[in-house]
């Protein structure tokens, strides 16, 4: 196998680049693509004409005599032998002409390639003036329809092929395993929004407009946080945000008569709709935190750039969360049957990796599958059940499922 990333250590280096001259030439086959195909077509089409023309009156021959031995009148006899020698030609030529080739190619189609890149090649060399006439008429064809013809094949993968090639790649020795998680990660914020990676409402520590240069100093101490949005009459009226730079700034002796609304610069304002992809390079360039807006207008929560970079490389822990809990914790093995304790905020997605599929529904987070199974708020110590698992709640804070108990039952060994 071949390092998919140019460069690795101790990774060989692609056969074309390292002057392998069947390599070489199947790449510059690649390179036009239509034309090649357009030469094959030409020589299946002259093959099958040739076969018909030699094979068909030999094999008409051979069996005439045959079947005039049936008891076939003469008159009909030789029609009869034209026509049964004509299907027999026709099947040789699609079974051993077409169907072999075409399913070798497909079992082993890097070596048949390499093997018959050359005398292709050669031969769409020696044929060009007519291939040429056929493949632009097809072409000019094509463009009628509101279609480009493409010479080379194109090499896009979807995001989940790109994902399977990284892991596939970590696997073989090919990657380190680091350097494909990190890809697999990057690659899942194209399935995210705003709403999937914010801080929710109920757990934003924000400042009245009142507040003063002191109070942003006492609420960095308390939480660790150093930017709060700042908010008039209710959170759903954010006129801005300070940070604990805004309140240093001011004067030890200031710091109680200067209010934020004084050091608060303008906020930015997305929508939960808003894919991460985009609300990163907004809080790269603009301001490193962002207040997401829900359909209705009002706060749906903060989401800062901490919290993307949290997607791409894990859990970012630093001097001011010393006790954060990992979302997903792997548990002690009770009775032969696989355990975690799981954060409520987790999402859903982020739960697949240890095989839990869960349904589709108005939710994104566990909390919220909790609160639908059951119907209503959930309550320490309720179980619910899905195929393969049981959630047991073990602690609920402000009506939110704060901490579930995941068990894999018997009937989810087999899943991945």
């Amino acid at each position: 196998m071949f390092s998919c990333v140019p460069g690795e250590r101790g990774a060989p280096a692609p056969p074309a680049e390292a002057g392998d001259r069947r390599a070489i030439g199947l790449r510059k086959a690649l390179r036009r693509l239509s034309f090649e195909l357009s030469g094959a077509q030409l020589g299946i089409t002259v093959t099958s004409l040739v076969v018909g023309m030699l094979a068909e009156p030999a094999l008409s021959r051979l069996l005439s005599p045959v079947v005039t031995a049936l008891g076939v009148p003469a008159s009909a006899a030789t029609g009869i032998a034209v026509l049964v020698g004509l299907l027999l030609a026709t099947v040789l030529q699609m079974v051993i002409g077409e169907l072999v080739p075409k399913n070798w190619a497909i079992s082993r189609p890097l070596q048949v390639a390499r093997a018959v890149a050359a005398p292709q090649r050669a031969f769409t060399a020696a044929c060009r003036p007519v291939i040429s006439v056929l493949n632009g008429t097809a072409n000019r064809l094509v463009r009628a329809l509101g279609l480009e013809p493409t010479e080379e094949l194109a090499h896009a993968h979807t995001p989940g092929e790109l994902a399977f090639l990284a892991r596939h790649s970590a696997k073989a020795g090919a990657i380190a395993p680091d350097a494909a998680l990190l890809f697999v990660r990057t690659l899942s914020l194209a399935d995210l929004t705003a709403e999937s990676v914010m801080t929710p409402r109920v757990d934003v520590a924000a400042l009245h407009q009142d507040a003063t240069a002191a109070d942003v100093v006492n609420l960095t101490r308390a939480t660790g946080f150093s930017r709060f949005p700042v908010y008039r009459g209710s959170l759903d009226e954010v006129t801005g945000t300070v940070t604990l730079k805004d309140a240093l700034g001011v004067q030890s002796a200031r710091r109680t008569a200067v209010t934020v609304a004084h050091l608060a610069g303008p906020p930015l304002l997305v929508p939960e709709t808003l894919p991460a992809e985009r609300l990163l390079e907004q809080l790269r360039h603009r301001q490193p935190m962002a207040i997401v807006i829900d359909e209705y207008g009002g706060t749906a929560g903060v989401v800062t750039l901490e919290d993307i970079v949290e997607e791409i490389v894990g859990e970012v822990r630093d001097e001011h969360d010393p006790g954060a809990t990992p979302e997903l914790l792997a548990l002690p093995a009770a009775g032969g049957r696989s355990a975690w304790l799981a954060d409520g905020r987790a999402r859903l997605d982020q739960l697949e990796s240890i095989g839990l599929d869960a349904p589709h529904g108005p939710y994104e987070t566990l909390a919220g599958l909790l609160a639908d199974l059951l119907g209503k708020i959930p309550e320490a110590g309720e179980q619910v059940e899905l195929p393969g698992w049981e959630l047991t709640v073990q602690a609920v804070d402000r009506h939110r499922t704060t901490r579930v108990r995941l068990v894999r039952t018997a009937g989810g060994q087999g899943q991945r």
